[in-house]
């Protein structure tokens, strides 16, 4: 199957031999598909020699249906030998532990998948170890997200054990899947030693202790490892300690990018600890402390560290720290002398008079592009405010824009940065 007609025609086939109804979804997404390369073909373009199946469920232009398990296995015997599909996107469907077993058989038998997205379905932890267990095989996927899908503690240490012999898969997003803390341990064990792994996602583990050892495991992996380039810890529970214990480690890491620490309790000593980091100008290049405490003090460290010793970070996120005017003032000055630090995003503070005058001097003389911050000025009897923008730097990962200017950039915004 080289293009989308043979796929269609493949899958038709597939559901009159299973004596199922084709799915009205699939049929529709894969025609769109094929009626998208003849107008390539129209325009003098070069058809695509790849597909990939987009198949949300919450894409309400197009259906008002979200796949089952019974769509599964005709989707399987369509793909298994398939060498056209590249990537399927089956987010917020009602995939359950059956249909997971059939994207096990094929990510045992694909020849050039790359990409899965299972991202908000129900599958749990029977579906979550059948999948991990066709990566003892799979030599093709990069990419597997499994977002808010509630395998929990049992389904991520399946996948840990299986990040022991895989070497191929680099993104993996086990994020809001309630995982434990023994294998949330368990995978930043296996981390030491897995050289494939460049991004991790473990968002909202439930733990039920106060002292941080998940975070002190996830800071031993970071001292050593040389290819993780993206860890997202939201929800983690992470304090001071164990914003030092991290920020320590990584001052001897030389690969890390991307550091997502939103959603914790970390304090203006935390924030003072990040700080020290930043001044060692490691590969840092976007450090998110959304949803945090670090008010004026933290916010006054980082810009101090931005401002004179920092060349990598190029965002930072600080939204909603209960940072008041004399912090997020210290940040826009810290803007003016740092040449690299191109987004930042405020909101959720408490933006007085003088933060406003100074973010809007930024954005006015184009030191800070609209585009890459969360807050726009206007001017009401004279005095300067900030509304709120809806831009962030994982904007498109949860959705994906089917309208409007947005949708040429969508795929690559819907991926995570590295």
């Amino acid at each position: 199957m080289s293009d989308p007609s043979s796929v269609l025609d493949r899958y038709t086939e597939v559901c009159e031999e299973l004596g199922q109804e084709p799915s009205p979804f699939i049929l529709k997404v894969i025609d769109m598909e094929r009626e998208d390369q003849i107008l390539r073909v129209r325009k003098g373009k070069e058809p695509k020699d790849y597909m990939d199946l987009v198949l949300p469920g919450n894409n309400h232009l197009i259906t008002n249906i979200r796949l089952t398990d019974d769509d599964m296995r005709p989707l399987y015997e369509t793909l298994k030998n398939n060498a056209y599909i590249h990537s399927m996107d089956l987010r917020y469907n009602n995939i359950g532990d059956t249909g997971a077993e059939y994207i096990a058989k094929l990510l045992e038998e694909t020849v050039v998948l790359r990409s899965v997205n299972l991202m908000c379905n129900d599958i749990g932890e029977a579906g979550a170890k059948v999948i991990a267990k066709a990566f003892q095989t799979n030599e093709t996927l990069v990419s597997l997200k499994l977002n808010g899908n509630k395998i929990g503690n049992k389904g991520g240490m399946a996948f840990a054990g299986v990040l022991q012999v895989n070497n191929t898969l680099e993104e993996l997003d086990l994020g809001d899947t309630d995982q434990g803390t023994e294998s949330v341990i368990a995978l930043a064990t296996v981390l030491n030693q897995n050289k494939s792994i460049r991004a991790l996602n473990v968002n909202r583990p439930l733990l039920f202790s106060h002292q941080e050892e998940t975070t002190v495991h996830m800071a031993r992996m970071l001292k050593v490892t040389s290819t993780l380039q993206e860890l997202h810890l939201q929800k983690c529970d992470i304090r001071d300690f164990g914003a030092e214990r991290l920020s320590d480690a990584l001052i001897d890491n030389s690969s890390l990018k991307y550091l997502d620490v939103s959603c914790n309790r970390i304090t203006r000593d935390g924030a003072k600890h990040l700080s020290k980091l930043l001044k060692h100008n490691t590969p840092l290049q976007i450090l998110d402390l959304g949803f945090n405490r670090i008010e004026d003090d933290g916010a006054k460290h980082l810009a101090d560290a931005l401002g004179q010793f920092n060349t990598c970070l190029t965002h930072l996120v600080i939204t909603t720290n209960q940072i008041k005017g004399p912090g997020v003032c210290a940040i826009a000055k810290a803007m003016k002398l740092n040449i690299s630090l191109n987004n930042v995003y405020i909101w959720g503070n408490n933006l007085e008079t003088p933060a406003c005058v100074a973010f809007n001097e930024l954005i006015e003389t184009e030191r800070l592009d609209q585009r890459n911050t969360d807050v726009k000025p206007y001017v009401v009897d004279g005095v300067v405010y900030l509304s709120e923008i809806s831009h962030g730097i994982r904007r498109h990962y949860y959705w994906t824009p089917f309208y409007g200017p947005d949708v040429e950039n969508s795929k690559a915004r819907d991926q995570l940065d590295f």
